[in-house]
């Protein structure tokens, strides 16, 4: 059976795939993207391939590749690709799976379908990957109550951006959840910057099976 780790957001942009990247290093896992919706300039995997400098084979393929960069549901529309929820079955890792969603768990897939459903469906352990900046208590508090709705475990908050040790605690404590770190904004971002600050601002315990 697949042991996964799925990582989604609060909202898009937030810094998700760059914590996954992070995260499948640190753990030496794989990592899948079921839907990448936009595919010029690269993909997501393409950008954890970058940054985790890990070898090919541990980027699993997307189980759909959408051309058009708007929500899963309306890109699927345009390009005429209807997402079959059956095809979206965590691939055979004989490592630990990183699974990254799109934007946020209530973005849509087809029809009524969400990716918080594609999560409650798979029962893993979820990350929520959270700005530090303003507006970003309303969208991880939010957030939270989307996945306990359906019974998703939640494994803590990952945040990113410029400390705010206010904002980070109350999320915490309100939330109820784990603050499991926060990777700041890295210039230059590449594969050894990532992982000294993922090493510097996470514990591994945390992300243990």
């Amino acid at each position: 059976m697949t042991q996964a780790i799925v990582v989604t957001a609060t909202d898009t942009d937030v810094g998700k795939t760059v914590f996954a990247a992070a995260l499948t290093r640190a753990i030496d896992g794989c990592y899948w993207k079921p839907v990448q919706a936009g595919v010029e300039g690269g993909t997501d995997s393409d950008t954890v391939r970058r940054l985790s400098s890990l070898p090919p084979d541990r980027i699993l393929p997307e189980a759909y590749r959408l051309a058009t960069p708007a929500s899963p549901h309306l890109a699927a529309a345009i390009d005429k690709i209807v997402i079959d929820p059956a095809q979206l079955v965590p691939p055979p890792c004989p490592r630990r799976l990183v699974i990254e969603g799109a934007g946020g768990p209530l973005v849509p897939l087809a029809g009524g379908l969400l990716f918080a459903d594609i999560f409650a469906r798979w029962r893993f352990e979820t990350v929520i990957v959270a700005r530090t900046a303003l507006g970003t208590i309303n969208h991880s508090l939010l957030t939270i109550e989307a996945l306990r709705a359906r019974d998703i475990p939640i494994l803590g908050v990952a945040f990113v951006g410029d400390a705010n040790e206010d904002s980070e605690r109350t999320i915490a404590a309100i939330g109820g959840v784990k603050r499991l770190g926060r990777l700041p904004r890295l210039a230059p971002l590449d594969p050894p910057s990532l992982a000294k600050a993922f090493a510097a601002s996470f514990d591994l315990e945390d992300f243990a099976p």
